[in-house]
């Protein structure tokens, strides 16, 4: 562990990003470029193969050409940014090179594999693999994550949520009739042009989607112990962050519930206990998840919001990387990213 954390060390971990262009690869390139212990050794784009960095990321100090597919020899680690279904065929041949793997689709992130077909219409794609994955949420998984080969960061609207309840679940203070109202920014749907993420569409309007049951469900009823829940996200016109709106019959006093959350995150370098309700603008272009605790009558009202592409993607994706290394938990997070 100390050889890549002391300062008088020259070696650096050779991470390789696949599908460096989309919005969670183009992230997680910028905030590996400017960490001390890593070196950008590989990015892989079929759409850009053969062409130069500098087309993707003009203001990043990386050089060299993309590769349509990782080549493992010499890598310490993956961050793959690729669809699901894509990368889970590739990750075993990975993990059989010794490399370490930071997953950023669904594949992993659900424990049973008969789950995977209802929330995404096929049979899992590599379900030998699930019980090496850990889930890359650090304030629930920390121990975990040190040791971890495969590591599967959860959606961004299941980070907002978990985060939002999991002090209320730990400490028995959640009644009956769980709702979860989240808002999402257009990036949230990737890089790849569609009529639904139009400007024209999307711009001066709001709507809710997926009313049936959106696939990010099932990561929060899993970490939140099977707890029933009705949530219902919404494409807001801004390009990124991540709104989660929690109402739930309140047990015991509203102090109480603030001092569970107080105590569950102290020490926590990114998920913040506030005063005020946060905006997303609080917490975009970071890694923090910033949370309220409030509460209408008997109704719990906890809000949380973060930045879908950071604490809800990549800045997540890096996090859980410093920790399996054992670097310091907020290395290259400190500091805004400028893209999208």
């Amino acid at each position: 562990m100390g050889l890549y954390t002391h300062a008088f060390v020259t070696k650096k971990l050779k991470a390789a990003v696949a599908g460096a262009n989309g919005y969670a690869g183009m992230t997680a390139v910028s905030l590996l470029a400017r960490h001390p212990g890593v070196e950008v050794a590989q990015l892989t784009s079929r759409s850009h193969a053969g062409k130069a960095y500098s087309e993707v990321f003009p203001l990043l100090d990386v050089e060299g050409e993309f590769l349509a597919e990782p080549a493992p020899d010499g890598l310490d680690v993956i961050f793959s940014c690729l669809p699901h279904n894509v990368g889970a065929a590739r990750v075993a041949t990975w993990l059989d090179a010794g490399l370490r793997v930071v997953d950023m689709s669904a594949d992993f992130r659900l424990r049973d594999s008969s789950e995977y077909p209802k929330w995404y219409r096929q049979p899992h794609p590599a379900p030998a693999l699930l019980e090496r994955a850990v889930l890359g949420l650090p304030e629930l998984h920390e121990d975990e994550l040190k040791n971890a080969e495969l590591i599967a960061v959860p959606g961004c609207y299941s980070t907002a949520s978990i985060l939002a309840l999991a002090p209320a679940v730990s400490g028995g203070l959640v009644g009956s009739d769980v709702v979860i109202d989240a808002k999402s920014g257009v990036s949230g749907a990737g890089r790849s042009p569609g009529l639904g993420v139009h400007f024209s569409e999307v711009n001066e309007t709001l709507g809710a989607y997926a009313i049936e049951g959106h696939r990010h469900l099932a990561e929060i009823v899993q970490e939140l112990d099977g707890l029933a829940v009705t949530f219902v996200p919404h494409l807001a016109p801004m390009t990124r962050g991540i709104l989660a709106t929690c109402y739930f019959d309140l047990k015991g006093s509203l102090g109480e519930l603030q001092d569970a959350y107080r105590e569950f995150y102290a020490g926590q370098p990114f998920t913040k206990v506030v005063d005020k309700t946060p905006t997303t603008k609080l917490a975009t272009h970071s890694n923090l998840c910033l949370v309220n605790v409030s509460a209408q009558g008997r109704k719990a009202v906890v809000t949380a919001a973060l930045d879908n592409l950071m604490k809800g993607a990549s800045g997540q994706g890096v996090e859980c990387f410093n920790i399996a290394f054992g670097f310091d938990r907020t290395t290259a997070l400190v500091g805004p990213v400028q893209w999208p």
